[in-house]
């Protein structure tokens, strides 16, 4: 039986002899294995990239609404509609007795058409924010400041806009001290926020931030308000849920057996609802760019079986000079091998590079996991043993003096 080294060269002499096959060869899997390393990597690179943005949540802080934060299934959501709406009284009981609870804020959400002389905006999000959001809401103010306690017992008609509307309104103009249009009302600009982009897919700088009692003088008590808990780090945070949960059965007269009325929302909350979308999408991923790989097994056999149908010659010589069935089946399976990894290779290269035209040219994180790059190299690997297997099977079994016959 040949030494390891004297396989290999044989298998790189063969394949440097008919380049143009091994090169087509080794393109299928190249395609294959990029494809499977490119959609791991863009699978990663959102996990991290959403889990970055909903960081932006806070680590101790949870929301408590009346519909769910994070659903899938549809009926909850119907059903919750039908709830009583979570009021500013909540919100205040809560505050008052939520010991664990470091600061209670409301939130209260609509959208609005806004007017900056003739330029107009529709679907912008109103949110109504009582003073105390300033120490919850993650939200960077680079401009201006949050409004006071004293504008929003006045009902002060001043805002804090988001990036996006500064971009489409104030190009190249200062916004504070601007007014603007909103709901027929004038509104005096004193802040504005840092751009922050889509959290699962909803835009997060297309908003106009009020008082809460502004709000509320404009469309009155009809909406239900969001009330925003932020609370020391550790047991605090789950003992706040708990005392906050509490308050809420007991004014809205929940009995123990019953079922809760509103939701609480967490940072994992979110986190939950994305991996169980991006799990079904991984996974619809996977089996894509696995059967692109599983394709280029097959081109790799074809290729190998026309390969062992031209070089019958070949083998008939080397079998006359004493070569062994083992030796022919081992060449062939080396070959094979060898395309497989340098295709994988290859492959895994171009996931990188795909991964750094991502980070270089847009804020997405992408980057090539080791585990990922491994996983390339040992499937390239299986594919080529697999597909290798029956060509070099066939070339084993060729009949010597038959093989030597032949033109």
């Amino acid at each position: 039986m040949l030494a390891l080294s004297d396989n290999l060269a044989q298998s790189f002499e063969a394949l440097r002899q008919h380049k143009l096959r091994a090169v087509l060869t080794t393109i299928g899997l190249t395609m294959g294995v990029a494809t499977l390393i490119t959609v791991m990597t863009l699978v990663q690179g959102a996990n991290v990239y959403v889990e970055q943005k909903i960081a932006r949540l806070g680590t101790n802080v949870f929301q408590i609404a009346k519909t769910p934060f994070a659903a899938t299934d549809l009926n909850i959501v119907i059903k919750a509609l039908k709830y009583k709406n979570i009021s500013m009284e909540d919100a205040r009981a809560v505050e008052e007795g939520c010991e664990d609870c470091r600061h209670v804020g409301a939130a209260i959400t609509g959208t609005v058409r806004v007017q900056l002389g003739n330029k107009e905006l529709n679907d912008i999000t109103l949110i109504g924010h009582t003073p105390n959001m300033a120490a919850i809401d993650t939200r960077t103010v680079n401009r201006g400041r949050y409004f006071t306690d004293a504008e929003n017992n006045r009902s002060s008609y001043v805002c804090l806009i988001g990036d996006d509307i500064v971009q489409q309104l104030f190009t190249g103009v200062e916004p504070l001290g601007k007014v603007i249009r909103a709901d027929n009302q004038e509104f005096t600009v004193i802040g504005t926020f840092e751009a922050i982009g889509s959290v699962l897919g909803q835009n997060q700088d297309n908003l106009l931030i009020v008082p809460a009692s502004t709000y509320l003088k404009m469309r009155g008590a009809r909406s239900s308000v969001t009330i925003n808990v932020n609370t020391a780090a550790g047991k605090a945070f789950e003992s706040a849920q708990d005392e906050a949960r509490l308050v809420l059965r007991s004014r809205r007269h929940i009995g123990p057996e019953a079922d809760e009325d509103f939701f609480i929302g967490t940072k994992e909350s979110f986190m939950s609802l994305w991996k169980s979308i991006s799990s079904a999408f991984f996974a619809v991923f996977i089996m894509v760019s696995s059967i692109s790989a599983v394709v280029g097994g097959i081109v790799i056999m074809n290729v190998m079986l026309v390969s062992v149908t031209e070089r019958t010659k070949e083998i008939g010589i080397r079998r006359a000079l004493g070569a062994t069935q083992q030796d022919i089946l081992s060449q062939f399976l080396t070959e094979s091998v060898i395309q497989c990894i340098v295709g994988g290779l290859v492959g895994i290269g171009a996931g990188f590079l795909c991964a750094l035209a991502l980070r270089t040219f847009t804020s997405f994180p992408a980057s090539v996991q080791t585990w990922v790059a491994i996983l390339g190299v040992v499937l390239s690997s299986a594919i080529g043993l697999f597909f290798g297997i029956y060509p070099a099977t066939q070339a084993a079994k060729l009949d010597p003096v038959v093989a030597l016959r032949s033109e």
